[in-house]
């Protein structure tokens, strides 16, 4: 009993001494390839003499869209969206992987146990009676357990971990844009709702401006020519009634699928001006701010993975130990089984010391080579989201002023189409001018929608480029 306490203390010292090895190289956040600040030329100066500088990643969304139904949608579509479900249980499977690769590092016991019983005739094997032979056995062991003296399984086990860490970023950026787009739909879907009700509106109007211009030619007041010009007036506006009644069915089912299921009409948009707009952002932070959005912070997952995948390679060119020990006993009485004397172990360590082998040569390479891919997949992240909020900021400002003049240019076309409405009636003017500031009018309403609707959907784009909407 002495020498098998003795052999399992050995085991335990062996696996203690071993824990902390590894061959990876050390890893160092590389220097993020982007200025340390936003661009501050004309088109991303903000005016205004208070601002307030808000953190979108200790934002949370429900804090950041103010609109109440807005905000029923979005957790509709977090609770049913498919794409974000597929998210979650590849994290899931990720951590499950995690855990059998780490499961490697430790010895796998079993138990078993046995019973024989055989009958040898007469004059075989040299005895003159025929023999009844039994055996029973119990053990407990350990089968071909790598003892990890390199760290090769603990390299496999840490790159396991990372890819782990970064499914898990990769569901929360998943949930970043999952957000910012079921905001986009809906927003887009108020525009376009919008739009359909400016075309009824100018229809009605126009259907009102027909019946009084025909009536006028039935008594000789008007000419076939305005009659005729009316006409085509209504039927171009029926025609925009029927594509906006189209595009906003389309937005509709966008934002079910989104959302995971029929979204209930209640909590539907009426127009772009019933919309609570989005809290303001301004990026008055460092650019460094990047670093903590998450498919950002999942490819310096991935960059550690590979490095730690390097740890592996560079483990497989030393030897491999491994231990097969059992504890147990044996006898040929089943009622002595567990009786004095009956004890019976086995050890069994092996070693194996590769010579040479081209296949570990190249796997040590593609290592290496998969390394540098990660870091360029990494710093491209960087950049990429650098270009995200910088173009968001650009926009920021520049659709301020751009709706400033398109308000200015809705109201002058207004009173233009007022007065030629006007004078027309009078008979100072032809047709032609009413129909002009009529086409200008609906054209600039349209424009300024759209202007809206652009501000709003970049004032969520920056929150979500920002890494805003991820818990």
């Amino acid at each position: 009993m002495y020498e098998n306490k003795k052999a399992w203390l050995v085991i335990v010292m062996i696996a203690l001494v071993t824990a902390g090895c590894s061959l990876a190289p050390k890893y160092t956040r590389p220097k993020a390839p982007i200025p340390s600040s936003w661009a501050s030329g004309p088109a991303c100066q903000e005016e205004g003499a208070e601002r307030q500088c808000l953190a979108p990643q200790r934002l949370e969304w429900r804090e950041f869209y103010k609109d109440p139904m807005l905000k029923q949608v979005i957790e509709m579509a977090l609770a049913n969206n498919r794409d974000l479900r597929i998210s979650a249980l590849n994290v899931e499977r990720a951590r499950a992987l995690y855990g059998v690769q780490r499961a490697e590092l430790l010895p796998s016991v079993t138990g078993s146990g046995s019973a024989s019983k055989q009958r040898i005739p007469a004059d075989v094997m040299g005895f003159p009676q025929a023999l009844t032979i039994e055996r029973y056995d119990v053990n407990l062991g350990i089968s071909a357990w790598e003892i990890d003296f390199f760290g090769r399984i603990r390299s496999l086990k840490d790159k396991a971990l990372e890819e782990f860490l970064a499914s898990e970023e990769a569901r929360k950026s998943a949930q970043i844009v999952l957000v910012s787009e079921v905001a986009r739909a809906y927003l887009t879907l108020a525009a376009d709702r919008e739009m359909l009700s400016i075309a009824k509106a100018t229809l009605k109007n126009q259907e009102k401006t027909y019946e009084l211009i025909l009536r006028q030619y039935e008594v000789g007041m008007a000419s076939k020519l305005d009659m005729c010009q009316a006409k085509t007036q209504v039927d171009a506006a029926r025609k925009d009634v029927a594509r906006y009644t189209q595009v906003v069915a389309l937005d509709k089912n966008a934002l079910d699928l989104l959302a995971g299921r029929t979204v209930p009409e209640p909590l539907l948009p009426k127009g772009l001006s019933n919309v609570r707009s989005p809290e303001k952002i301004f990026a008055d932070l460092s650019s460094e701010v990047l670093l903590n959005r998450p498919d950002i912070v999942a490819a310096e997952h991935r960059l550690k993975a590979a490095y730690a995948y390097i740890g592996a390679a560079r483990a497989a060119f030393f030897p491999r130990i491994s231990l097969t020990t059992s504890l147990g006993t044996a006898t040929d009485e089943l009622s002595n089984l567990f009786g004095s004397g009956t004890e019976a172990w086995n050890f069994a360590p092996q070693i194996s010391i590769p010579i040479f082998d081209a296949r570990t040569w190249a796997a040590y390479r593609v290592s290496k080579t998969e390394r540098d891919i990660a870091l360029a997949q990494y710093e491209k992240a960087i950049q990429t989201a650098f270009k995200e909020v910088a173009d968001a900021l650009a926009v920021q400002t520049a659709i301020k002023h751009q709706i400033e003049a398109q308000e200015s240019l809705v109201k002058a076309v207004s009173e233009t189409f007022t007065l030629a409405s006007k004078r027309y009636l009078k008979g100072i003017d032809s047709y032609l001018n009413v129909l002009d500031a009529q086409r200008s009018l609906f054209a600039a309403q349209q424009e300024l929608i759209m202007l809206r609707l652009a501000k709003l959907a970049n004032r969520v784009k920056l929150y979500a480029v920002l890494g805003g909407g991820g818990e």
